[in-house]
């Protein structure tokens, strides 16, 4: 099925998309908001365009594909399935996301996986190719942030308070600079080489996705920012 954002009422595309049976194409997309809300497996939704706030919230297996950007709160408590974004991504990207992957071709915006959780047997996963604003992972529980820093290899490819409030998973950076700006609950250790090529299957996921060479991303260094076990933060939020 294929819908024409620009002739398509906004408040009857995310009904339209939700009824439809198969593959949804929407072309001319501009800001339409809850598109592929709770989408769910075997089901792929692909947009051209720039799609509105809440994309994907609640994603329950579906795949959507943008090629575009797109704006906040991208894969909001998502579930599971994946949305592959050919451009850059806005503020709260993955928020509260508990299963699935996002995979940004491009830059993220203010606090991308805030609240990010795992979920039961589910691991959420958020790549981002180049790099994230202030407040990248803040109150982290779980899953994975894994940012390529791809044109921004002069300084470190993420803002200011990175993983403040941070108390599970990790947050996985290719990059020569670590910052010394780091908040009390992150602290940061280079990677091995067993726990680099652990990373493979997240890095090929990204190349396959954006037709990116695999020597842009190897051999490099990569550093993992990981909750302080003696962080306030984790007798809050988590058992111990």
């Amino acid at each position: 099925m294929k819908i024409d954002a620009q002739t398509t009422d906004p408040h009857q595309l995310p009904r339209l998309i939700r009824q439809a049976e198969g593959a949804v194409e929407v072309d001319h997309c501009l800001g339409q908001r809850f598109l592929g809300t709770a989408l769910e497996a075997g089901r792929t939704l692909t947009i051209r365009g720039v799609p509105g706030n809440a994309l994907g919230a609640y994603l329950d297996g579906g795949v959507i594909e943008v090629y575009g950007n797109v704006q906040e709160a991208t894969g909001d408590t998502m579930n599971e399935g994946k949305i592959i974004i050919h451009g850059s991504a806005g503020d709260a990207t993955g928020y509260s996301m508990r299963g699935g992957s996002i995979l940004i071709e491009g830059d993220v915006g203010y606090r991308a996986g805030i609240h990010i959780k795992s979920y039961g047997d589910k691991s959420p996963v958020l790549i981002v190719g180049g790099a994230a604003g202030s407040f990248l992972g803040e109150y982290q529980a779980g899953g994975l942030i894994l940012v390529l820093g791809l044109g921004c290899e002069d300084r470190a490819p993420y803002g200011y308070f990175c993983g403040t409030g941070m108390h599970g998973g990790r947050i996985v950076v290719r990059s020569d600079h670590i910052p010394v700006n780091l908040p009390d609950q992150v602290v940061p250790q280079d990677l091995t080489a067993d726990e680099i090529e652990a990373l493979r299957p997240h890095l090929e996921a990204y190349c396959e996705a954006f037709g990116v060479p695999m020597s842009r991303l190897l051999p490099h260094r990569f550093y993992a920012l990981t909750p302080n076990t003696k962080s306030p933060y984790r007798q809050l939020y988590a058992m111990s």
